[in-house]
């Protein structure tokens, strides 16, 4: 393989982020306490938010706030398959189930009428397990949230509300009219992976207008203690004095981390708009190679990747083919994603979910590529994307 010569991704760091980790050092409290309080204000303060709690991973957000939602053995979600296994892993961990809907034909973005269909049926066998809708806003292109909530609206009882998580690992900072992604359902986790649009190495924050389930969710992610360390070590209340109220897990985010984060928080507008120039000039050097269909682009999108597919009619060479030889010629690419039914646990506990039942998300999965894509970028760089990706395709395309 070629020497990589455009990396898929680098964090954007600078002294700022060394100093700050090095004040958290210097102070002698490295895990959760005020700085991570300090980030969560910050954070709630930028997207809107009333709550907003620190995670250690996306993953482990995901999982308190399913929890809280009411995740649990007889209970589902309805998710996408077209995302990282943890989306839907996470309700397995509660000992929920998993119902996936297909993708729109023209988006990544979960199909509403997809999700409706599951809900119909839940509704006529009078089953009752859906407690939660959980559309991922892939690459940072935002789902019809309006839609969504207004079907979880529909089909909840008072005996059986539906709640919408969005899953919000690519989607910072994507502002709407109608707000910022995190606060349009009832519950909105973010991902803060070495690779994200901010960073903090590993973490996630949770966003939410809901008094009860931030509580729920504050006590869960640190034992299900009433009271974390910083408040036990720092108030006038005995240390020692706490209760469990319930077989919590241990999800905080440390302040060494959160030092990381309250710096990349302020970059953030900063680091999208450098992104923007790059999807600006990518967009436009590919407009018109008709072997590509270019990103889809709605209100809000944060363009944290760039996705793009091949036309298999207008080439002689498959996708893996198309990616192995950018890969040879020194461009670092990725794939978003491999759809979840296709890794053999989830085909073999649902075999109901494959290529034929669920064709939007396979079609995009055969056919995308994502190309690198991060706020340092230099002009030069992306040029040598463009030309490898012409090179390529002009090759290889059908005479």
């Amino acid at each position: 393989m070629a020497q990589l010569t455009v990396p898929f991704f680098r964090p954007s760091f600078d002294e700022e982020e060394k100093r700050a980790v090095c004040d958290v050092i210097d102070s002698g409290w490295l895990t959760t306490g005020k700085v991570t309080h300090d980030f969560e204000r910050e954070f709630a303060s930028f997207t809107g938010a009333r709550h907003a709690l620190a995670v250690n991973s996306n993953t482990s957000g995901m999982i308190l706030a399913m929890e809280a939602c009411g995740v649990k053995p007889g209970k589902a979600v309805i998710t996408t398959p077209y995302t990282f296994v943890s989306t839907a892993a996470s309700a397995l961990h509660l000992g929920g189930d998993v119902f996936f809907a297909d993708i729109e034909k023209n988006s990544y973005s979960i199909d509403p009428d997809s999700i409706e269909k599951i809900l119909k049926e839940d509704k006529e066998d009078n089953n009752h397990k859906i407690c939660a809708i959980v559309p991922v806003h892939i690459a940072g292109n935002l789902c019809n949230m309006e839609a969504i909530t207004k079907l979880a609206e529909k089909y909840s009882t008072p005996d059986n509300k539906i709640y919408v998580i969005e899953d919000c690992a690519h989607s910072f900072p994507s502002r709407t009219k109608n707000g910022m992604a995190g606060t349009l359902g009832d519950v909105g986790v973010f991902s803060f992976y070495a690779t994200k649009t901010i960073t903090t190495g590993e973490g996630g924050m949770i966003t939410t207008k809901d008094d009860a389930l931030a509580d729920r969710m504050t006590k869960m992610r640190l034992h299900g203690m009433n009271r974390d360390a910083w408040d036990r070590y720092t108030s006038d209340k005995a240390s020692w004095q706490y209760d469990i109220i319930a077989p919590g897990f241990k999800s905080n985010l440390p302040d060494v981390l959160s030092a990381i984060g309250r710096v990349q928080l302020k970059k953030a507008d900063l680091f999208y708009q450098k992104r923007l120039k790059t999807v600006e000039f990518y967009n436009k050097s590919f407009k018109n190679e008709d072997y590509l269909t270019l990103p889809p682009d709605g209100e809000g999108n944060a363009w944290h990747l760039y996705l793009i597919q091949i036309n298999p009619d207008k080439l002689n060479c498959t996708r893996d083919q198309f990616a192995k030889a950018l890969q040879d010629e020194g461009i670092g690419i990725s794939m978003h994603f491999i759809t979840i039914y296709n890794f053999s646990y989830w085909a073999k506990r649902y075999p109901q979910y494959n290529a034929k039942t669920l064709p939007n998300a396979e079609s995009h999965y055969q056919n995308t590529i994502t190309l690198p894509l991060w706020p340092d970028m230099s002009p030069e760089m992306a040029q040598k994307v463009v030309d490898t990706v012409k090179k390529i395709g002009h090759n290889q395309h059908v005479r």
